[in-house]
């Protein structure tokens, strides 16, 4: 098996040493002459198309973190991290070349925290739940309860569990996720929403009027509104906007308050979806409504 075929299976990076014992030192000259392998760092070589934190954490000892961690966990983000983010041990002193191009934090991470060259699930959490906005944060909680790397349960203890700044963060983050969204885009919709004063939303909630009507992203049940996140990759068909107008049209006719919201708006511009969400709350408690009927 050639160095190449060895990088590829661990990951894409090693140190100069590891690939000798492997292979030989003429093989891995070769690679670097041939241009299959590069030198990151010295003793530290690399694939040219391995994972840019990874070989940055590989290249600097130290280990992917943070958003760069939670993405090479799979979970999606709301916004990829324009550098790589990587944890260093608190003793790494690094030149000012060195740092160039790379996020860095420092910290004494145990056994426990290192998982295949990425801090683990618990501490990736514990250190994006911390660190990132609340609408950040929740995103990359939605995510990791929806591929099942946490439960609810486990969330929970690592919410108790947290101390010192950024803990108060860590609980209400904790407390507001759940495994329900289907993807960032919702997730964001939903943190917006949770700050809105006299809203209260929940996910997929199925809602029915002398039968099935639809299960929407978001529900407040008591105010009867509905949020929906639309993007044009789900509803971008003939078909899809046949079936959406006549969902739309049975939520309206049944009494349901129905809002939709593009990516562009809820991602770009969360200010224009909280005055609507503001609005729609004033709209819905200061109008009379009759208790005999729903709308």
């Amino acid at each position: 098996m050639s160095a190449v075929e060895l990088l590829s299976e661990i990951g894409g990076v090693a140190t100069r040493a590891s690939l000798i014992r492997m292979t030989s030192r003429a093989e891995v000259d070769r690679l670097v002459a041939s241009g299959d392998l590069v030198v990151d760092a010295r003793g530290r070589y690399a694939l040219p198309t391995a994972d840019e934190a990874l070989r940055a954490a590989h290249r600097l000892c130290g280990v992917r973190s943070h958003l760069s961690a939670a993405m090479a966990w799979g979970w999606e983000v709301k916004t990829p991290p324009p550098r790589p983010q990587v944890t260093l041990d608190r003793r790494r002193r690094l030149t000012r070349a060195q740092r160039r191009g790379v996020a860095l934090h420092w910290a004494d991470l145990g056994v426990d925290d290192v998982t295949d060259n990425r801090t683990s699930v618990e501490r990736t959490l514990a250190d994006c739940l911390r660190s990132l906005p609340f609408d950040e944060a929740l995103a990359v909680a939605d995510s990791a309860l929806r591929h099942g790397d946490i439960t609810p349960q486990g969330l929970a203890r690592l919410g108790r569990a947290s101390r010192g700044p950024g803990s108060r963060s860590i609980r209400r983050v904790a407390a507001a996720a759940n495994g329900l969204a289907t993807n960032p885009f919702e997730s964001v919709l939903r943190a917006i929403a949770l700050e809105v004063p006299g809203l209260t939303v929940r996910p997929q909630v199925a809602i029915g009027d002398r039968g099935f009507l639809g299960r929407p992203d978001l529900v407040d049940v008591e105010l009867r509104i509905v949020l929906e996140a639309d993007s044009f990759a789900w509803h971008g068909d003939k078909l899809a906007l046949e079936s959406d107008a006549r969902r739309y049209n049975s939520f309206v006719v049944a009494g349901w308050l129905v809002l939709r919201f593009t990516w562009q708006d809820v991602m770009r511009h969360p200010d224009r979806v909280r005055e609507v969400l503001v609005a729609a709350v004033t709209r819905r408690t200061q109008q009379p409504r009759c208790r005999r009927c729903p709308a």
